[in-house]
């Protein structure tokens, strides 16, 4: 059969080779026509977008090189401004260069005429000198000392009458002035003035605490004079103790102590050295008060703390009856005014006056004058020079090196003299209980010396350790030797030596 025949079968695969061929040579040719046209498409789309792309690139360089040669126009303008601007500002200094060059030119010919005029003048002026010598025969010196004395001798009487009478009117109108001003300063600061006492008053609620203050055969009382240096005076008067002492921290000291024994119910020995302690502290903090007190109320507000300390410590003392701090800060009150009146410096005067008395803070404890230990405790602080001068002169041990050292002289003395401000008995009598106490610690041994029943009796209390009981009756009597051979007083001294031997052991 046909269909068995191989070679059938291979002109049959032939065929069919032969066919597929044909077709895919077809479809190849369509496919290729067709990527044809696609990228025929794409080239013509591309091309009018090019075309577009251009048209605008166009348009935006037409714009930016239209900008370009605006602003290349406007610079164009301005730079021809600025050109015209620079040539007129050369045309101007041209102009000012030549007028300089002219001023020049006339200052060197207006040199050279002055050159010629002071030349001139020079010969013209030794001429007449040589022709003045020819005629008088005298040196210019010479003339004129003669024409000065020829007028002080035909004048001499009144010019000496002129002088005297404006010396007479200068110092007339001077006092005057300073008269008003004095009187200006005392008028604006009328300041109350109260005397100082050598005594407090100590009001008691129940009578039963005398005797407890008293203690067992006059321990207690014993032990306060002892720790305190006052005297306390317990007698028939209801519901008062009188505390004396011509100290006023001492007193001030022992009326603190009497007030916290009386409020703590428990009065002994042991107790007693406690409260005074505690009195001492509260006594110090006062000062401090009273010191920062004075100071603001003078309106310093710059002091040392230590400086104000030892103002407070004015506070509890007396100047012939005049409570120093209460006269320092009057001084400073008076000097101020005085220093505005004169235009001087108001705070050197003021600082000088309220400081002028710092030494008493502690001339009791440091030898020399009240003014040499002012001075040194100023200068000791870093108080400023013009001040340590304007407060030294005040009792003229001093010259016055300054304006205000006058102006602090003349406030202590107008505060002094004020009536009534001060007492000389009662200084006298302060002065000799404090020499009483000063000659008792001159000698080696003692702890502490008082001077109590209004200076009759001088209490002396020794170092156990270092005299004995048969050194104790040779002190009393050297001490009463020497009061009697330095002192003068009423009446008689009783010198107390007393010597008090403790022993102290802690069991634990």
């Amino acid at each position: 059969m046909i269909y068995q025949n191989p070679v059938f079968w291979g002109v049959l695969v032939f065929v069919g080779i032969i066919a597929g061929y044909f077709i895919r040579q077809l479809i190849a040719a369509k496919q290729s026509s067709s990527i044809e046209q696609k990228t025929r498409k794409q080239f013509e789309e591309a091309k009018i977008k090019a075309n577009e792309i251009i048209l605008e690139a166009r348009g935006k360089a037409a714009v930016l090189l239209e900008e370009t040669q605006k602003s290349e126009r406007e610079q164009k303008f301005q730079l021809t401004k600025v050109e015209e601007r620079l040539m007129r500002k050369e045309e101007l200094l041209e102009k000012q260069w030549v007028d300089i060059r002219n001023q020049e030119n006339q200052l060197k010919d207006d040199d050279g005429k002055i050159k010629i005029a002071k030349t001139q003048l020079d010969e013209l002026k030794e001429k007449l000198s040589s022709e003045f010598e020819r005629i008088a025969k005298l040196s210019e010196t010479e003339a004129r000392e003669k024409l000065l004395q020829e007028i002080k001798e035909k004048y001499k009487e009144d010019l000496t009458a002129a002088a005297q009478k404006l010396i007479k009117e200068r110092k007339e109108e001077i006092e005057k002035k300073g008269a008003e001003i004095m009187a200006m300063a005392m008028q604006r600061l009328a300041r109350t003035h109260a005397a100082e006492t050598t005594t407090s008053i100590f009001n008691l609620e129940d009578e039963e605490l005398k005797g407890k203050i008293i203690g067992r055969e006059g321990r207690n009382i014993r032990a306060l004079e002892r720790e305190t240096g006052a005297e306390f005076i317990i007698d028939e008067t209801p519901g008062a103790i009188v505390i004396s002492s011509f100290d006023p921290v001492r007193r001030e000291i022992a009326r603190l102590a009497l007030e916290k024994l009386v409020k703590d119910g428990r009065i002994q020995p042991a107790k007693i050295e406690e409260k005074v302690e505690e009195a001492k502290t509260e006594v110090n903090k006062i000062m401090a008060e009273r010191g920062e007190e004075a100071a603001h109320e003078i309106g310093v507000y710059n002091l040392p703390k230590e400086i104000v300390q030892l103002l407070g410590r004015l506070h509890f003392r007396t100047s012939y009856g005049q409570n120093v701090l209460a006269h320092s800060v009057e001084c400073a009150h008076l000097a101020g005014m005085i220093a505005t009146e004169l235009n001087l410096n108001v705070e050197t005067a003021k600082l000088g006056a309220l400081l002028h008395d710092i030494g008493k803070a502690i001339d009791q404890e440091v030898g020399g004058s009240h003014v040499e230990v002012g001075q040194r405790i100023l200068r000791k602080f870093g108080v400023k020079d013009e001040i340590i001068k304007a407060m030294e002169a005040h009792h003229e041990e001093y010259p016055f090196s300054s304006s205000e050292s006058y102006v602090v002289a003349a406030a202590d003395a107008l505060s002094a003299s004020r009536p009534g401000a001060r007492r000389d008995t009662l200084e006298n009598y302060l002065k000799r209980l404090e020499n009483l106490e000063k000659i008792a610690k001159e000698f080696e041994g003692i702890k502490n010396a008082y001077a109590i029943s209004a200076g009759r009796e001088l209490r002396v209390f020794v170092v156990p350790e270092k005299i004995d009981d048969f050194g104790a009756l040779q002190l009393a009597r050297d001490i009463a030797v020497r009061i009697e051979s330095e002192l003068k007083y009423p009446g008689e001294i009783k010198v107390n030596v007393i010597r008090e031997m403790r022993a102290v052991e802690y069991a634990r």
